[in-house]
C-alpha cells in the first residue's frame, strides 16, 4: 500500500522509540520521518534513491519535462533541506543533490551479500530449463520494467544481433519488454534464485540512464559476470573496462556493438575482476561505514564528517540502541 497519512507514519514511527530515522521514501513517508524525528528529538537521516528532477523531466515529455523538472527540484531541496544528513548512493547523485542545494550531502554506496551472489551460482540446469543450449549467448536484465530502464534499447540491441543472442529480463512493472528473442520472468525470490539466473547469463544488460546506483549490476558482477550498461550516472562507477563495457551512446545500435564486443573478446576474461568489483562492495566493507555515520550522529551534536565539511545536527546526545528505516513498501 501506499501510505498516505503524513500523521499515521509520524505516530508509528514515534511509537517505535527509535534512535535514528532513515527515510528511504521521498514522499509522504519522508514528511512523517521528519515530524517523528522532531518530536522525538533525535537525528534523522534521507537515503536518495531516486533521482526526482531526471524521473519528473522523462514523464514529463518535450511539452511538459523542464517545468517538471524544475519542481522536483524545488522540492528536492525542499524536502532533504530538512535532514540531519542526506545520503547518496553514487557520486553523480551526490553531485545533483548538491547542485540543487542540499547543504548536508555523504556519499553511501549500497553493497552486496558477496557469498549469496557467487560465480559458483552457475547452472547449466537452469540454462537447459530454459531450452539454451551450449550456443546461446544469454544476455540478462533484472530490474523494474520502467521508462526510464529503456528496455526498448536492449529489445532492439538483441533483435539486431540475431542468433543466437536472447534477451532474459527478470522483473515486473508498466513497460515490459516484448520480441521474438525476449524472455520474460517474474522477480525471483531470494538472493540464491536470482544470483543463479545472474550467473548463469553470459552478460548482464542495463540501458538506463538515470540509475542512482545499479545494485543489480554490482550483484551480476559478484557473480562474475561482466556487464555492458549506459555509461552515466551510477552505472557509470560501476563498470569498466576490466568489467564490462560502458555505453557512451544509448542506441540500439550501440549497445549491440558493445554486446558482440564483449562475446569477441570473450566473457569468461571479465569474470575475475568483475567478482573483485563485486568483493569491493561487499557488505561486510559498505555496512561499517554507514553504521559509523549513525553512530555520530546519535552519539554527539557535534555534526558528522562528510569530507572536509562538519555539519551541525542540533540533536541531543543519546546512547545508541536501535535504528528505524521509514520507508515506503
Amino acid at each position: 500500500r501506499l501510505p498516505l497519512s503524513r500523521a499515521a507514519v509520524a505516530r508509528v514511527l514515534v511509537s517505535l522509540a527509535p534512535d535514528l530515522i532513515e527515510a528511504g521514501d521521498p514522499y509522504r513517508v519522508a514528511w512523517g520521518a521528519l515530524d517523528a524525528a522532531s518530536q522525538l528529538g533525535i537525528p534523522s537521516v534521507a537515503y536518495c534513491h531516486s533521482n526526482l528532477e531526471a524521473l519528473a523531466r522523462l514523464a514529463g515529455g518535450r511539452t511538459f519535462g523542464p517545468a517538471a523538472a524544475q519542481a522536483a527540484r524545488r522540492y528536492m531541496r525542499h524536502l532533504y533541506g530538512r535532514f540531519d544528513l542526506v545520503l547518496a548512493p553514487s557520486v553523480a547523485m551526490a553531485r545533483h543533490l548538491t547542485d540543487t542545494g542540499v547543504a548536508r550531502v555523504a556519499y553511501q554506496p549500497l553493497g552486496v551479500d558477496t557469498a549469496a551472489f557467487h560465480p559458483r551460482r552457475a547452472s547449466q540446469v537452469w540454462r537447459h530449463s530454459m531450452g539454451f543450449d551450449d550456443a546461446t549467448r544469454v544476455l540478462v536484465f533484472a530490474g523494474r520494467f520502467a521508462a526510464e530502464k529503456h528496455l526498448d534499447v536492449l529489445t532492439a540491441a538483441v533483435e539486431r544481433l540475431g542468433d543466437p543472442y536472447v534477451l532474459v529480463a527478470v522483473g515486473a512493472g508498466p513497460r515490459p519488454p516484448r520480441g521474438a528473442r525476449v524472455r520474460v520472468l517474474p522477480f525471483v525470490q531470494g538472493a540464491a534464485g536470482l544470483a543463479e539466473v545472474l550467473a548463469s547469463a553470459d552478460v548482464f544488460v542495463h540501458a538506463g540512464d538515470q540509475e542512482t546506483f545499479g545494485l543489480s549490476v554490482l550483484e551480476a558482477l559478484a557473480c562474475g559476470t561482466p556487464a555492458v550498461v549506459r555509461g552515466t550516472e551510477g552505472l557509470a562507477e560501476l563498470v569498466d573496462e576490466r568489467t564490462g563495457i560502458a555505453v557512451a551512446d544509448g542506441s540500439a545500435a550501440a549497445f549491440a556493438e558493445a554486446i558482440a564486443a564483449v562475446f569477441e573478446r570473450g566473457p569468461a576474461t571479465y569474470a575475475e575482476a568483475a567478482r573483485e568489483r563485486g568483493e569491493a562492495g561487499d557488505w561486510v566493507r559498505v555496512l561499517p561505514a554507514l553504521a559509523a555515520r549513525y553512530r555520530r550522529l546519535v552519539d554527539t551534536s557535534e555534526g558528522i564528517t562528510v569530507g572536509d565539511d562538519r555539519t551541525a545536527t542540533g540533536k541531543p546526545a543519546r546512547p545508541p540502541q536501535q535504528v528505524a528505516e521509514g520507508s515506503s513498501p
